[in-house]
């Protein structure tokens, strides 16, 4: 199906050519999980998009009138895939954002994936060789420069093949490209600490959230290789069961399974 798209809360697919999204990647963006014209997640994502606005400096948007837009878009959608983006709007050439910006909302709603099977049975992951830089100020927001995933998920096209891990230049294992990272060791949660790079997705705050005792923490690749269950978490999949990781097979465990009926019970 062709996506719904409304930009600045009209029916339109097309933004300036002077958009700062456009020209620098300046901006933020959401991709929330509706089921009918509710989002279980909907409250979390507003968190993070808020923090965002802090932190780039960007006018927060009113969130009832997101909401609004959102349902807009998705409407008659039983299930629907809704990216948010917010960008710094029009302005003059060159970095130096507009003393006064107006920002541009761009809100489109797509069919979601089909992941029934992947749920059950795992998924097959591989190593990236691509390396996530360190950047503290913009660790954890999901911004619009994603040139680091676009890179690490070309470095592989065979279908069997879910996801990529990715890991900092230090070697410490990080995230998935679209997904955030958690192991098992001996009934002990854990998942990469974020504090230098990656994405704070909203579905690993929710399991945080949930066990409280989950440890976040640096993680290496031999320890992550030992670990008695592996999973991924995305606020659009749910709980993805990792059955393999470079030939290192995996089971899916008791935590896993538990999360997933968790993720279940939030109404997805």
């Amino acid at each position: 199906m062709k996506p719904r798209v409304l930009v600045d809360g009209q029916v339109h697919d097309q933004v300036s050519a002077l958009d700062r999204g456009l020209g620098y990647g300046d901006g933020l963006f959401e991709t929330v999980r509706f089921v009918g014209a509710d989002a279980p997640l909907w409250a979390r994502h507003m968190q993070r998009l808020g923090e965002g606005c802090r932190r780039l400096g960007l006018p927060m948007p009113d969130m009832a009138q997101l909401l609004a837009e959102a349902r807009a878009a998705s409407d008659g959608m039983a299930h629907a895939v809704v990216r948010i983006t917010l960008t710094r709007g029009v302005g003059a050439r060159g970095y130096a954002p507009p003393a006064r910006p107006r920002p541009t909302r761009v809100v489109a709603a797509f069919d979601p994936p089909q992941d029934e099977t992947t749920q059950a049975g795992g998924i097959r992951v591989r190593l990236c060789e691509l390396r996530l830089a360190p950047q503290p100020q913009l660790a954890g927001l999901k911004h619009l420069n994603r040139l680091e995933q676009v890179l690490a998920r070309a470095e592989w096209d065979d279908p069997a093949i879910a996801e990529g891990l990715l890991c900092d230049v230090d070697g410490l294992a990080i995230c998935a490209t679209a997904a955030n990272l958690f192991a098992v060791h001996g009934g002990e949660l854990a998942t990469p600490a974020l504090d230098r790079c990656g994405v704070a997705g909203v579905a690993r705050a929710e399991i945080l959230a949930s066990r409280p005792h989950a440890r976040v923490c640096p993680i290496t690749l031999a320890r992550l290789r030992r670990a008695d269950e592996l999973f991924l978490s995305s606020s659009v999949r749910g709980i993805l069961p990792v059955r393999e990781l470079d030939g290192v097979a995996f089971g899916v465990g008791p935590v896993t399974r538990a999360l997933q009926a968790h993720w279940r019970a939030l109404g997805f």
